[in-house]
């Protein structure tokens, strides 16, 4: 079912903020828990999707690995520069300015991969069910969740906090959770704040 975010978090919010350098989630890299795991791991190649990509680090990063990508955001500027890195680089990386919650039902079992990083703590918490349901619709039966979640415990937002208990209940059931453990390579500003999780679809969700 297509859903709209509230304003706060539209496409013109978002934009507004890349207009006025209030980036502070935009590393000017992939995440390194990222770096590191495709380094260490045997990976079965295929399609990711990238929600919340800004300027495209990790997107490009998968690309760059030979995974086909689609990364999405809200924000038209930070699209326009992924994509510029991406035509340049000649990678297999497509940019496209979209509300994530308007994925569905157009997306629907497209993807082996999703990959999550600073999109999660940007929604406010009262969609993070919506959130599940939507990746888990995104993905094909047995896809994967690859999330660095921010697990800061800050009042307000966004960006919002989170737990590792919150993750495991919250995704349970509709995902089985492979793993979930701190991240130890973060950027010295999220030092102790990430969970690298990896939550392996198990199947296709008719919550509404």
């Amino acid at each position: 079912m297509a859903f709209t975010s509230p304003p706060l978090l539209s496409s013109e919010f978002w934009e507004s903020r890349y207009q006025e350098g209030a980036t502070r989630w935009d590393l000017g890299q992939p995440s390194p828990a990222f770096v590191e795991w495709l380094d260490q791991q045997n990976h079965r190649m295929g399609r990711v999707l990238v929600l919340g990509c800004g300027r495209g680090h990790d997107a490009l990063l998968f690309a760059q690995a030979g995974f086909d990508v689609l990364g999405v955001d809200y924000a038209p500027s930070a699209i326009a520069a992924a994509t510029a890195v991406a035509q340049a680089r000649n990678l297999n990386a497509e940019f496209r300015q979209r509300d994530i919650f308007t994925l569905l039902p157009e997306y629907t079992a497209q993807f082996d991969y999703v990959v999550e990083h600073t999109c999660f703590c940007a929604i406010d918490p009262t969609l993070r069910d919506r959130y599940v349901t939507l990746v888990q619709g995104l993905l094909k039966p047995g896809g994967y969740l690859l999330g660095v979640f921010f697990t800061h415990d800050r009042p307000g937002g966004p960006p919002y906090g989170t737990t590792p208990v919150e993750l495991r209940q919250r995704f349970t059931g509709p995902f089985a959770i492979v793993t979930l453990n701190p991240v130890t390579s973060s950027v010295p500003t999220r030092q102790g704040e990430e969970y690298l999780g990896l939550f392996q679809n198990q199947g296709i969700s008719s919550r509404s």
